[in-house]
């Protein structure tokens, strides 16, 4: 597959919107917050950024965490060719603890996936979006770790989990990250 602009053009709309659909709506599943309560002011203030993998190495993800420069709150990276669910998975747990023993050059960055084939997210409402894209893809959240983890902390105080927690078990990538937070911390003490 070759770069395509105008492909690019209509996953970047068609995200937003997806967004509008199913992140930045009141959702009873999470005590009355939206699903994500920063979505809207991240999308308003032009804070999410968008890149484009067409090959199968990673460099594309290995340049993007090495030249973070806090322009963007969030950067999707669309993959368009994206290894398994699993293997995505395992991928990106390897990616966070690369980057928490600084092997990008600084730890305080965070990776999320979501892929084609992953299972739909029952806690959603996103009202029956359906996508008008024919092209499947993955998509790699990067964003800053400590931003990410504190603002978990300050939704959880908040009730924002409670609900949730019956329905997926999300406890074991919150401790995870919990866990690469506090080395972050521990280590910029000393």
């Amino acid at each position: 597959m070759f770069p395509d602009p105008v492909l690019e053009r209509e996953i970047a709309r068609e995200t937003r919107e997806w967004s509008a659909h199913a992140l930045e709506k009141i959702n009873p599943y999470y005590n009355d917050l939206p699903a994500c309560p920063y979505a809207k002011k991240a999308w308003a203030d032009e804070r999410v950024g968008f890149s484009f993998k067409y090959g199968c190495d990673s460099q594309d993800l290995c340049s993007l965490v090495s030249l973070w420069d806090d322009s963007k709150d969030v950067i999707i990276l669309i993959d368009f060719n994206p290894l398994s669910v699993d293997e995505l998975d395992q991928y990106l747990d390897a990616a966070n603890d690369a980057i928490s023993q600084g092997m990008f050059g600084f730890k305080d960055m965070f990776l999320m996936g979501f892929h084609p084939d992953d299972s739909d997210n029952e806690l959603l409402d996103d009202e029956g979006f359906a996508s008008t894209i024919d092209t499947s893809y993955a998509m790699i959240f990067l964003q800053r770790l400590t931003k990410l983890q504190e603002a978990s902390d300050a939704l959880r105080v908040k009730g924002y989990y409670d609900n949730c927690e019956q329905y997926y078990d999300f406890s074991q990538g919150y401790a995870k990250r919990k866990s690469l937070y506090r080395r972050l911390k521990d280590a910029e003490k000393g």
